[in-house]
Formats: C-alpha cells, structure tokens, sequence
C-alpha cells in the first residue's frame, strides 16, 4: 500500500476558525463591507450611508442604510413593488425599472431629510452624466453605493438604479464607465444609448420584432403586457409619466393595521390556581364514578 501523507494534521484543526455565517453561504463580502462601512476618525459621529441594491427574479430592492455598533439601520427603502403605484404595472425588474427604483429612494430620502425642494436633481432624462452640485445651504445628501456580490460588468442594471439616485438629487460617487452605452475604445459615454435604455426603447424594440416573427411566443413572453394592453409603441410615453409621478409624491403610505376578528392563540392559557384545583377535583370524581 503506497504511502499518503496527512495534509490536514490535528494542528490544523485546533487553529481552524469558522467564517462568519453570512460568508459561509455567500451573502456578504465583508472586505466590501468593511470599507462602506468603516467612517474617518476625524468625522467623529457622522454617519456613513451606503446605498444598497439589491435584484431578486421578480423585484428589485433598494436601501440607504447607516452602521452602527449595535446593527445596521435603514433610514428609507424603495422597492419595484411599488411603482404600480405610480402607474408601471409590467416590466418590474428590467433596466428602465431598476432607474425608476433609483429615482423613488433618492426623492424619498431627501423628502424625509428635508433636503427635496433644494436638491431637485435632474428632471428631464438625456442620457448624459449627472453629479449633484452643493447648494447654498445644506450639503447634498451622500451615499455610496453597495452591490453587494452582484458583477459589476458595464450595462448592469444595479447602475441604472444608480443613475436614478444620482438623478433623484441623491450624491452618489461614480463615474460614466459602467453605464450603459460606453464605448470602451472610444472612451466616452453615448448618452442616447443610455437614454434609449432608462425609456425602455430596447424593450420596445425586442417587442416589436417578436411581434412580427413569433406571434405566439410573443403572447406568451409578453402576457402581462398584452393583458394590461400596452404595446410597443406605448413605453415611450409610459415612463415619463411615472417618473412624474414619483416626484409628485414619493411618500410611502402604510397601511392601517387592525387585529383580526378572530385572532388565534397557539399557546394553552394560562391557569390560575382555583381552575386547576376545579379542574382536578373533576378529574378525581369521574375516576371514583368510573
């Protein structure tokens, strides 16, 4: 028998230390979080806000969260769940959603900070790179960006959202490198690419070819377009208006909780001692009756 060498000694086990639970299943990449979370000494007590985004198969989460030693606090949250609100009803996780989820948490934000009248942002979509100036009084609010373990490859949707923060008034520190429609060789951004995505034009397109080649497919890839009635030619007036809607009113509205009518118990109630001594006295006397 030929002989194995013991890779993995006792030693080796003795000084093992597990990793953190959140790492062991590939949530969080703590040498990420360690610096958007880690604030200058000589800032003292100023918090550091980070923007997270976050893309499930149907949704698109969005959070301006703050660190403390205590946990992580989330000051506002925006979700594509709510843009049927604001009249988007189909598409809810694509590109142009993704800028709309941008542009709610940046103006729900700074409403809540009281900063929405001063830092309107840029209201009219070019396509073109937009950084928030500092006005005359409060300094813009500040966040910075959290993808968290999402590839960050040019023309990702986790910027789109970016780009609707920074359009929302929101300070977002980026540049145009990662936005859809930059020519790499060329080393510039196309805002008309650009634009074309946040308006959902590529989405129109795709529609409009499916349409005439494959009927059938089309019915089916695009049912929730064809049972709210849109069309192709209908995005581009589509997304305007929600994006006006969301600066007319970007407030969350909860909802009134009440009890139920017939709220159940999963635990036994609790006894006083004068029922269970009624309640042994039943016992006893069916065991004399029987």
């Amino acid at each position: 028998m030929a002989y194995v060498k013991d890779l993995k000694t006792p030693q080796y086990f003795k000084r093992y230390q597990v990793k953190y639970r959140r790492r062991r299943s590939g949530k969080t990449d703590y040498r990420a979080r360690k610096r958007l979370v880690a604030q200058d000494k000589n800032k003292y007590g100023l918090p550091k806000y980070r923007l997270a985004v976050r893309f499930t198969n149907k949704d698109i989460c969005m959070q301006v969260i703050r660190a403390t030693i205590a946990g992580d606090i989330v000051e506002s949250a925006a979700y594509s769940h709510e843009l049927p609100k604001y009249g988007l009803k189909v598409g809810l996780s694509n590109y142009a959603a993704a800028y709309c989820v941008g542009l709610l948490i940046a103006r729900r934000t700074l409403k809540k900070f009281g900063l929405d009248e001063e830092y309107v942002g840029q209201e009219e979509v070019t396509g073109e790179d937009y950084n928030v100036e500092a006005g005359e009084g409060a300094r813009p609010f500040k966040a910075f960006l959290d993808v968290g373990i999402k590839r960050t490859s040019t023309g990702a949707k986790v910027f789109a959202a970016l780009k609707g923060a920074c359009d929302g008034g929101m300070d977002v520190p980026h540049n145009e490198k990662r936005f859809a429609g930059y020519d790499k060789e060329g080393k510039e951004l196309d805002s008309e690419v650009l634009q074309k995505y946040i308006m959902g034009e590529h989405v129109a397109e795709y529609m409009s070819e499916m349409r005439d080649e494959e009927p059938e497919k089309y019915n089916e890839h695009f049912s929730s377009y064809v049972a709210e009635g849109i069309e192709a030619d209908d995005l581009a007036d589509l997304y305007p208006s929600v994006h006006e809607a969301i600066r007319e009113n970007p407030e969350h509205e909860k909802k009134p909780r009440s009890k139920p009518a017939d709220a159940k118990k999963w635990k036994a109630v609790k006894l006083t001692y004068e029922q269970k001594k009624a309640n042994l006295k039943e016992k006893l006397l069916a065991l004399k009756s029987a």
